[in-house]
């Protein structure tokens, strides 16, 4: 909601310098009320950044294009879950563990001081022309002279009120339930019913999640850039609906997958890892492109409560995975785990069905100009 009135490009620079600061300050305590207090600080400030992201992106680069950098965008926290453990753990055998804080807080105090003079909040602030022209209605012009209160308020009433961004937001919920239901299941699977030796050999095997995803997010967001560049002939065609059909044919195969996992042959761990990096491949993909429908439904000042709604939503489906999928499976085994996550992909089909041919709002503003 921030997004609404204050500059992106402050959000996430300050937001960067803000956590990263925090970061180098863990590394000068030891009392564990004051770990408690930085480490809810520090989660509530990096909640700025994604927001932050989503607003420069759809201000920097048109429809035809934004699925690919958004994509790449969103890898980045498959990269920095990768490298992270690495380069920490290097740090703090060598150097101490205090460093193996300090010292990622360090470049990240670099980098959002880069950002901060470096980042421009749109092509508008360094003499280009904005990559898509947005009609605002007739009382455009006054709203841009509101309170920053104002503005939120605004913003929020338009996300509220959204009942796409809401259906949206369903399928979050089910996408992050089967996230975080792979994630924090797997491994146990893999033990239970799949024969793994010991939980390092099974995280092995897991460990073809985050990989299949960094291809399937990637990959998602150019399918669906090729398949608005192809619309664009067709003035009927909804570009958001465009994105919304490449995530149902994901989550068509997610279930498909679902369902070899469970015939995978027991002690197969090259064929399972196989089948749970392609598990990964099609989880990733919707969880990539839903944030961007979300983004290109609503106008570019309300993206950051967009995307703050959708946030809010998938921690709850996040959430789902924990004690419900635990009663699923305790009553009803592993059949039980597999039926509910099926489900929760059948019922965020039926819940794309309605956003199939929707339009983004740019797409809304011309039709409603051209009437």
């Amino acid at each position: 909601m921030l997004g609404a009135a204050f500059s992106p490009r402050l959000m996430l620079a300050l937001g960067l310098i803000a956590t990263s600061g925090i970061n180098v300050a863990f590394g000068f305590t030891s009392g564990v009320w004051w770990w408690t207090m930085l480490w809810a600080l520090n989660g509530g400030i990096q909640g700025i950044g994604a927001p932050a992201c989503a607003m420069l992106l759809t201000r920097w680069f048109a429809a035809r294009e934004r699925g690919t950098y958004w994509g790449l965008w969103n890898i980045s926290t498959n990269l920095g879950g990768f490298l992270s453990p690495l380069v920490v753990g290097y740090l703090a055998k060598h150097f101490g563990w205090q460093w193996g804080l300090m010292a990622p807080g360090m470049f990240g105090l670099a980098a959002g001081t880069v950002l901060l003079f470096a980042l421009a909040d749109k092509p508008e602030d360094t003499g280009f022309p904005p990559v898509e022209a947005v009609k605002e209605p007739a009382a455009g012009a006054d709203k841009a002279k509101q309170s920053a209160g104002a503005a939120l308020a605004d913003s929020m009433k338009e996300v509220v009120t959204s009942w796409r961004t809401w259906l949206l937001a369903l399928v979050y919920f089910f996408v992050y339930l089967i996230r975080q239901g792979c994630t924090s299941w797997l491994i146990f699977y893999l033990l239970e019913a799949k024969g793994a030796v010991d939980a390092a050999a099974a995280a092995i095997t897991v460990s073809g999640l985050e990989l299949g995803g960094l291809l399937g997010g990637t990959l998602s967001g150019v399918l669906s850039d090729k398949s608005i560049r192809a619309a664009k002939a067709d003035p009927n065609a909804g570009l958001v609906g465009r994105r919304v059909q490449i995530v149902m044919a994901y989550t068509v195969a997610c279930i498909g997958v679902l369902l070899a996992l469970k015939q995978v042959p027991t002690g197969a761990a090259s064929v399972q890892w196989l089948v749970i990096a392609a598990l990964g491949f099609t989880i990733y993909g919707p969880q990539m492109l839903i944030g961007l429908c979300g983004a290109e439904l609503i106008s570019p000042k309300s993206v950051g409560a967009s995307q703050g709604i959708l946030g809010l939503i998938s921690y709850m489906g996040a959430a789902a995975a924990g004690i419900p999928l635990s009663f699923m499976q305790v009553r009803y085994g592993w059949n039980g785990y597999f039926t509910a996550m099926i489900g929760a992909c059948v019922v965020s089909l039926v819940l794309l069905l309605p956003l199939a041919n929707a339009k983004s709002y740019v797409q809304a503003q011309r039709d409603a100009k051209a009437a």
